[in-house]
Order: C-alpha cells, then structure tokens, then sequence
C-alpha cells in the first residue's frame, strides 16, 4: 500500500509544498506549484534535517501498543477504541516516532483518543506536528475533542494547539482504571475535555457528555 503523502505551507512565504515519504524537512524551504488540499506541520526552527512521514495504519495495530501506553497505560481501555479509530503513526527511516488514534463520534465530531511521543523524540514538536496533521485531515471536522486529566504536563500542551476546555467527567479515572494513575505527581481523577473548533462552529448534541465510551 502506498504512504500517505501531506502538505504544509512554508510561513513566510505562504508557498503550500507537497512532503512525500522521500522528502526531507530542508525541502519545506524550496519553492513548488500551491497545492490544495494542504494540512498544517509545525516545525521547530531548529529541528534536525530528517526524512519525517506521517501514515495511516489499517491492520496490525497493536503493533504500536509500547507507544500508546506512554499515553494511555491500561492496555484494555486502549482496546475499546484502538480498532474503531484510524491509527496514525510519524516516522524516520522506518522507525515510530509518534502515534495518535482518532475516533468519530458523531456527524463532523472527532476525538483524539491517544497521543504520545516516543520519550527520546519528545519535547521536539513532533507532538503538536501530528496534531496538526489530524486537525487538518479530516475536512468534516468541526470540532476536534481531546480528554486528558487535570495535569500540568499535558493541558499546557493542548491549550498551546489551540484546544478550549469544553466539559469535565468526574472521577473517570478512579472509575475505569484498575490502579491509580499518576501525573506530574499527583494523581488524576476527572477526565478534563478539551476542544479545538472552526472559526464558525456549530452546535452539535453528539458531543460525548458521558463516559460510557471513553
């Protein structure tokens, strides 16, 4: 099956440029023909020059389960929506770097299940450029969900991707988990609600208020 390709537009000379699997991150600088459709990468000034592609796993996903238990640790609260959600994985030179899987949960409402960072590659960008890259994927998307707990490591990061809080879940990981989950030192009990929405979203009753389907 042949790799996904993705877009992104070079900031200071709003030139969309096409990053296909053999491409390097220099090419973001040389100029191309504007392409449409495009999804958003943020890159860190400083980052390496790497060959970087984003893919969309269909099978064998549990091939990646190291990595999404860095964001979600309970293997069987990853398997109520590791199927049913499209598993994108980052990589360089054959090797993961990230992973996010993403749900629908009702008409134009998606939620980001699980992110995470291969612990070498984090604090890198490579975060927020898979966000990007799932806010710009699906072109129905009004708002994009996320829930996280009430952690100083991780609302930061969402907030600065331009999520709003949206609603909380009381004591969902103290109901669903089989051991305390810990954070930042403390430990984590509602599942705080993150959104990220159009500039003229709509309301939709679909958004998830229960836990009944984390």
């Amino acid at each position: 099956m042949a790799e996904m390709q993705y877009k992104t537009r070079n900031v200071s000379s709003n030139v969309l440029t096409e990053i296909t699997p053999t491409s390097t991150l220099s090419d973001l600088s040389a100029p191309h023909q504007p392409i449409v459709p495009y999804f958003f990468v943020s890159l860190p000034l400083n980052h390496p020059k790497k060959t970087m592609h984003i893919r969309l796993v269909k099978s064998d996903k549990k091939r990646f389960l190291d990595l999404l238990l860095l964001a979600d640790e309970q293997e069987s609260m990853i398997d109520r929506y590791i199927e049913r959600g499209d598993l994108f994985v980052m990589e360089e030179k054959g090797e993961a770097k990230a992973v996010a899987v993403v749900t629908r949960e009702g008409q134009g409402i998606y939620e980001l299940k699980n992110l995470a960072v291969a612990p070498a590659c984090q604090r890198k960008g490579y975060g927020r450029m898979m966000v990007e890259h799932v806010w710009h994927y699906y072109a129905d998307c009004r708002p994009l969900l996320v829930g996280t707990g009430d952690s100083p490591l991780t609302l930061p990061f969402y907030h600065s991707c331009g999520f709003t809080y949206s609603h909380t879940l009381p004591d969902f990981f103290t109901r669903h988990y089989d051991h305390p989950i810990i954070e930042g030192g403390m430990q984590l009990k509602d599942m705080i609600y993150l959104k990220r929405e159009k500039q003229n979203p709509k309301r939709d009753s679909a958004v998830p208020t229960s836990d009944t389907e984390p």
